[in-house]
């Protein structure tokens, strides 16, 4: 205390209120206390220090003086309308400067009153400490550091920084971004956030103590935020943009912190009026209310170090985009669950066909390695073979085993919103059932399907080169790269990363589609139009928005897998693919190419060990992410996750083929569905129901309000 020195500059008198401040909060790192142990030490020493300067009248004048100082010289609004809100324009320019701000020394701030309070402050706990402190402490405090000509000015602040906020709400409200999207459409005068700013300058200018008009001003607060709610709305049904998200996201703080300074405007307001009373009635205590002011500064608090997290501003801004993406790969997933025997057999032929279109891209892979070109254009051409060969499946109806678990760990993850009850418990194991099995008829359909067309082109290549596929040399490699025992199951994750990769691509661009409307200006579009008919162009527009994704998944995945290893060999990593119908198709090549002679060789049994390493992984690996991505974006807890992982795996120990296999009769799905039944019946109710994500609690909030939930009750055993 005897270090204030009001003559000091600006930036020394702040540092001084900092390390007073540190020497009230400080914590040791390592400590054998409680926390409410500690908030009653920190509360101890205020009161310590403010009974110190009662003691030591002559030192509380200099540090009065000093702190008064300082806050009239720290002039401005910022700590009001800036403290705890984003401010960029955009988002990346937000990223940028938040990432700016962590690896560069932060600059000398001189008056800025916002920064000096973020300084003051510089752990989240703070905010609740400062939330819980003693109001009377906190009054001494306010007496000791502001008097009335402080308190008017600091007002004043707070009036700026409201028309500050109303300015940046409407700059944003009537923009064409958001006014597209609020439906129906009104003149720019008669929106609400155009209203807001009329009213808030009558209250403000005119009426600064009429509740009424503060009253209206609260109203059209709520109002705008519920229009923030429809343009969520808007872009959870027609594509997500990240852009747009952080700007509503914005405008939402802001509606927030313009709420909160409105009730500390009135609680000043309040204060004065009890001031003026108690002069007139000199009996009358003249008390302040403070808590409007605690709780305004804990909210800046919290806000700050909320905002100041590149984690968090990437989380909440992508957080939408990422659910969007997961829910239209779960639409696209549910096509490729068999659900019956005829959809099993279906899945069957569509993967057989998916691996004889394969063998031919095991053809020309091993017709461009044996080209001779430049590493790049080898895996340039690559790409183009797997993009092909890709598409090709994708038109003629196939199914690729390993691209399936990115699109159906999305509809999986989406039944988990059910899980209040048990028998959505019992639903929810019964599709894990289908969708393992519809994953083990495409790798038996494409490896049908890839083996026997292999060894026909290499029979044919045979018969009329007279020389095999490959030669002895180049075969007896491949054979040895993909054995278990090397860096195959390393390679085989890889690959499967990629694949979840790849429906991220897919999801983003069928996502990006929807959000610019391109179905719709590629129906009206004038010169389309003009030269394939209105009809025509129609029905093309129409088939491009339906096959996006596929289209999308298809060019990037054989992008992914063709110049991944170029790029990492290009930074000196030797990394290489490995998917389980090309690497079967190689190694039948590979077999073919050597002969009967092959099958005394360990190493060919080693690679089909790899082989089967490979799938594994492959769709493990990929299923993997896509669940994780999934169950995050719709916010499943940790505790219903391992519920289902429990019951799956209780259930799979028991009987494995009804995973992936279909039925062979009605006794015998009824008799699965009976131990279904009795599977779920294991878990309790309560487990089931007690912890739901945020999707089911909304559900279930919204069916209360139209009927009362039913009682959960034990399924009886018989019905199966």
């Amino acid at each position: 205390m005897r270090r204030a020195n009001p003559f000091a500059s600006w930036q020394e008198r702040a540092d001084w209120m900092i390390d007073i401040v540190e020497w009230v909060r400080h914590e040791p790192t390592v400590s054998l206390l409680e926390e409410g142990i500690w908030r009653r030490v920190k509360q101890q020493r205020l009161v310590f220090l403010l009974v110190w300067l009662d003691a030591n009248r002559d030192v509380r004048r200099v540090v009065q003086t000093t702190l008064q100082k300082t806050l009239r010289e720290a002039v401005g609004p910022e700590l009001f309308c800036a403290t705890g809100l984003p401010h960029e324009p955009a988002f990346f320019s937000e990223l940028s400067e938040h990432v700016v701000k962590l690896v560069l020394p932060k600059p000398p701030f001189e008056a800025d009153l916002s920064v000096l309070f973020t300084a003051l402050f510089p752990a989240p706990e703070d905010a609740a400490w400062l939330l819980k402190l003693d109001q009377e402490a906190v009054a001494q405090i306010w007496r000791l550091v502001a008097d009335d000509g402080i308190t008017h000015m600091y007002q004043q602040q707070i009036d700026e920084a409201l028309v500050y906020l109303v300015t940046a709400v409407l700059a944003d409200g009537v923009s064409q971004a958001f006014r597209q999207r609020l439906d129906p459409r009104m003149p720019l005068q008669a929106t609400p956030f155009m209203v807001l700013r009329r009213e808030l300058e009558t209250y403000l200018y005119v009426n600064p103590r009429d509740e009424a008009a503060l009253r209206s001003v609260r109203m059209l607060i709520a109002v705008c935020q519920a229009q923030t709610d429809r343009i969520y709305a808007h872009l959870d049904e027609n594509g997500v943009s990240v852009s747009l998200v952080y700007r509503v996201e914005r405008m939402r703080a802001q509606l927030t912190r313009m709420a909160r300074l409105l009730d500390v405007r009135a609680a000043i307001y309040r204060d004065q009026e009890t001031a003026q009373d108690a002069e007139r009635n000199p009996g009358k205590d003249p008390g302040r209310d403070v808590s409007q002011i605690q709780a305004l500064l804990s909210d800046f608090i919290a806000a700050h170090h909320q905002r100041s997290s590149v984690r968090g501003l990437v989380q909440r801004s992508f957080s939408l985009l990422a659910r969007k993406m997961v829910e239209r790969n779960a639409d696209h997933g549910e096509h490729y669950i068999a659900r019956d025997r005829s959809e099993y057999r279906a899945m069957l032929k569509a993967a057989c066909r998916g691996g004889v279109i394969t063998a031919f891209t095991v053809l020309g892979k091993s017709l461009l390695s044996g080209a001779g070109a430049a590493r790049f254009f080898e895996g340039l051409f690559a790409s183009l073979n797997y993009a092909v060969s890709f598409t090709m499946i994708s038109a003629v109806g196939g199914v690729l085993a390993t691209k399936q678990p990115a699109v159906t760990a999305p509809a999986l993850a989406s039944k988990m919103g059910q899980l209040d009850t048990v028998d959505g418990l019992r639903a929810l194991l019964t599709e894990v059932a289908l969708l393992l099995r519809s994953q083990a008829a495409a790798v038996f359909g494409n490896l049908i399907g890839v083996i026997p067309m292999m060894l026909a082109i290499s029979g044919v290549i045979m018969l009329t080169t007279h020389a095999p596929l490959m030669t002895a040399e180049y075969a007896r490699s491949n054979i040895h790269d993909l054995s278990l025992i090397g860096p195959t199951p390393l390679f085989a994750a890889l690959t499967g990363i990629l694949l979840w990769l790849s429906s991220l691509v897919a999801g983003y661009a069928d996502n990006w589609f929807a959000l610019r409307r391109l179905r719709e200006a590629l129906t009206h579009q004038r010169r389309l139009v003009r030269v394939l008919g209105s009809m025509r162009a129609e029905r093309w527009a129409t088939w491009l928005d339906r096959n996006m994704a596929q289209i999308s998944g298809n060019l990037s995945l054989g992008l992914l897998l063709g110049m991944t290893p170029v790029i990492a060999q290009f930074f000196g990593v030797p990394l290489e693919v490995r998917h389980v119908t090309l690497s079967t198709g190689a190694l039948t090549a590979a077999a073919a190419s050597l002969g009967w002679e092959v099958l005394a060789m360990p190493q060919f049994w080693l690679a089909l060990a790899g082989i089967a390493s490979i799938g594994m992984l492959n769709v493990g690996v990929s299923f993997a992410c896509a669940l994780t991505l999934a169950l995050r974006a719709r916010d499943v807890p940790a505790r219903i996750r391992r519920l289902v992982f429990r019951a799956v795996l209780r259930r799979f120990s028991v009987s494995p083929r009804f995973f992936l296999f279909p039925e062979e009769s009605p006794a015998a799905s009824a008799q699965a569905g009976q131990q279904a039944a009795e599977d779920a019946d294991d878990v309790s109710p309560a487990t089931a129901g007690d912890v739901q994500p945020q999707s089911a609690r909304d559900s279930s909030d919204q069916a209360a309000n139209q009927q009362a939930p039913a009682p959960i009750r034990r399924p009886d055993s018989r019905q199966g």
